[in-house]
C-alpha cells in the first residue's frame, strides 16, 4: 500500500513539473550591433514599401510615391522612422507589461518533506515519513484589483506620453522645413539680385569710362554685388544644413532626400484668425502632457490606496499531508501577520506625499502652459499684422515696378533707374519673407503651447486623433 501510494506521488509529481516546463516561456537572444543598425539606418528610404503601406493606412496618399511631400506626410514618415518614437513605444510597451505583472496572484507554495522514524521498530514497514505542506495566500482589502487600477493608471500615462513625443517630433520637423524654406526663398531671392546687381554693375562702368559717373559709385556698386554673392553662399549653407535637419528629424539618412519634392504651400498660406479662449480651452483640455500627468497622479491615488490596503494582513492557508507508515494524517494551517508592532504608517505617509508632489507637478505644468499659451498668442498676433504690413509694402513695390516697366519702354527713365526700382522690389521681398518666417515661427510656438496644429475645424470637429493605437504604429510592433 505504502509503495502504491508513492508511485501515485510520484506520477503526479512528474505531470506537475511537465505542465510547468511547458507553460514557461523560453528565452530568444535578439542581438544588437553598432554595425548591423547603422547598416539599417543607412537602408532607409523615403520610398520604402513599409512606409507606402503606413501612408496608405493614414488614408494620406493615395498614388506612389507621391509626386510632392508637404508637411503632413513627412511627419507621418517621422512618426515611422524616428527613433524618439520608438523609445516612446517602448516605454508604452513597459509599462503595459506592468498591468500583467500587478494582475498576477500569488502562487502557491509546495514544501515536501521528508522525516525518519529513528526510533521505529525494524518490523515496521519503513522508518520514513514523507509530507508535503501547501501555502496559499489570499489577499484580502481588494490589493490586487488596487495594484491593476495603478498599473492601467501609468500605462495611460505612458500611452500620452508617446503622443506628447510625437509632437515633439512634428514640431522639430516643422522648424526644420521652415528653415529650409526660408534658405531656398533666401537663395533664390538673392540670385535674382545678384542678376540685377550685375547689370548694375555693368551699365556703371559704362558710364564711368564715359565720365558719366564716378569710380566710388561703381566701386559701391561692385561692393554690394559681392555682398549679395557671399549672401547667396551662406544661404545655399543653410539650406543643406536645413535638410540635414530634416532628414535626421524625419530619422533618414541624408540621400534619403535627394530626388524628393517638397511642398512649403504651409508656409505660404494665410495664417486664420487666433481666438485666445478657444486656444487655451482646447490646450488646457488635450494637451498630451498635462494628461499624461493626470494619469500619473491618479496612479499615486492608487498607490496610497493600496498602502492603506497593506494595514489588513493576508490570510495563508497552510493545509499539508503525511504519510506516517500506512496512517495518512491530514492539517490545516492558518497563518497571518499581526498587525501589531507596525500598521504601515511609514509608506502610507510615504505615497501620502508622492502624491502631493504628483499633484504640485501637474498644477506647475499647468500654469507654464498658460503663461506659455498667453505669451504665444500675442507674439504671433503681433507677427501675423507684422507680416501682413510687410506684404502691404510689397504690393506698393510691385505696383511701383510694373508701373516703371511702360515708362522704361517709353524712354521716360533709364534702364539703370528701373533697375534700382527692381533692386528695392528685392529688398521689400527679402523684408516680406523675413517677416513671413518669423509669422511662422511664432505660429511654430502657439501649435507647440497648445500641442495642436492652428486649425480650428480640426479642434471643434474633433478631428485631431490622438490614439496611437496599431494603426498609427509601426507593422512589426
Amino acid at each position: 500500500m505504502f509503495f502504491l501510494k508513492r508511485s501515485l506521488a510520484q506520477t503526479i509529481a512528474s505531470v506537475l513539473a511537465v505542465l510547468l516546463a511547458a507553460s514557461c516561456a523560453r528565452y530568444r537572444p535578439n542581438p544588437v550591433t553598432a554595425a548591423g543598425t547603422a547598416a539599417g539606418f543607412e537602408a532607409r528610404s523615403l520610398l520604402a514599401p513599409e512606409l507606402r503601406d503606413f501612408l496608405i493606412a493614414n488614408k494620406e496618399v493615395g498614388d506612389w510615391p507621391p509626386a510632392v511631400w508637404d508637411l503632413k506626410a513627412l511627419t507621418l514618415a517621422a512618426f515611422y522612422f524616428c527613433p524618439d518614437m520608438d523609445v516612446a513605444r517602448a516605454q508604452w510597451g513597459v509599462a503595459r507589461a506592468g498591468r500583467i505583472t500587478a494582475g498576477e496572484r500569488i502562487n502557491p507554495v509546495l514544501n515536501p518533506l521528508l522525516g525518519y522514524n529513528a526510533t521505529s521498530p525494524a518490523n515496521e514497514v519503513t522508518p520514513w515519513v514523507p509530507e508535503i505542506a501547501l501555502e496559499i495566500t489570499i489577499e484580502t482589502a481588494g490589493k490586487r484589483g488596487i495594484r491593476i487600477a495603478a498599473a492601467r493608471q501609468l500605462s495611460e500615462s505612458a500611452r500620452w506620453n508617446v503622443l506628447s513625443v510625437a509632437w515633439d517630433v512634428r514640431s522639430r520637423l516643422r522648424g526644420a522645413l521652415l528653415d529650409l524654406y526660408s534658405a531656398e526663398r533666401t537663395a533664390s531671392l538673392l540670385t535674382e539680385q545678384q542678376e540685377i546687381r550685375t547689370e548694375i554693375v555693368r551699365l556703371l562702368e559704362v558710364q564711368k569710362q564715359a565720365g558719366e559717373v564716378s569710380a566710388y559709385e561703381t566701386t559701391q556698386a561692385r561692393v554690394a554685388l559681392d555682398h549679395s554673392r557671399l549672401a547667396a553662399i551662406e544661404a545655399a549653407r543653410a539650406a543643406e544644413e536645413a535638410r540635414a535637419r530634416l532628414a535626421a528629424g524625419l530619422g533618414v539618412p541624408r540621400n534619403a532626400l535627394e530626388g524628393i519634392s517638397v511642398s512649403f504651400d504651409c508656409f505660404e498660406r494665410p495664417s486664420p484668425d487666433i481666438p485666445a479662449g478657444e486656444v487655451r480651452r482646447h490646450a488646457l483640455e488635450n494637451r498630451t502632457d498635462l494628461l499624461s500627468a493626470l494619469a500619473e497622479y491618479e496612479s499615486t491615488q492608487s498607490a496610497l490606496r493600496l498602502e492603506i490596503a497593506k494595514q489588513y494582513p493576508d490570510i495563508r492557508l497552510g493545509p499539508s499531508y503525511q504519510l506516517d507508515q500506512t496512517d495518512s494524517k491530514w492539517t490545516l494551517g492558518l497563518s497571518l501577520d499581526l498587525p501589531i508592532l507596525n500598521r504601515n504608517k511609514g509608506p502610507i505617509a510615504e505615497a501620502i506625499a508622492r502624491r502631493a508632489e504628483s499633484a504640485a507637478r501637474f498644477l506647475a505644468l499647468q500654469a507654464q502652459v498658460i503663461g506659455d499659451l498667453d505669451a504665444a498668442v500675442e507674439e504671433c498676433r503681433s507677427a501675423l499684422l507684422k507680416a501682413k504690413a510687410a506684404d502691404g509694402l510689397l504690393e506698393d513695390l510691385s505696383a511701383q515696378e510694373a508701373a516703371a516697366r511702360p515708362r522704361r519702354e517709353l524712354g521716360e527713365i533709364s534702364k539703370l533707374d528701373h533697375l534700382a526700382i527692381r533692386i528695392e522690389l528685392n529688398a521689400g521681398a527679402m523684408a516680406g519673407l523675413d517677416a513671413l518666417v518669423q509669422a511662422q515661427q511664432a505660429v511654430g510656438r502657439l501649435e507647440n503651447a497648445a500641442q495642436s496644429p492652428l486649425d480650428m475645424k480640426d479642434w471643434i470637429a474633433g478631428e485631431i486623433r490622438r490614439d496611437p493605437e496599431p494603426a498609427k504604429e509601426r507593422k512589426n510592433e
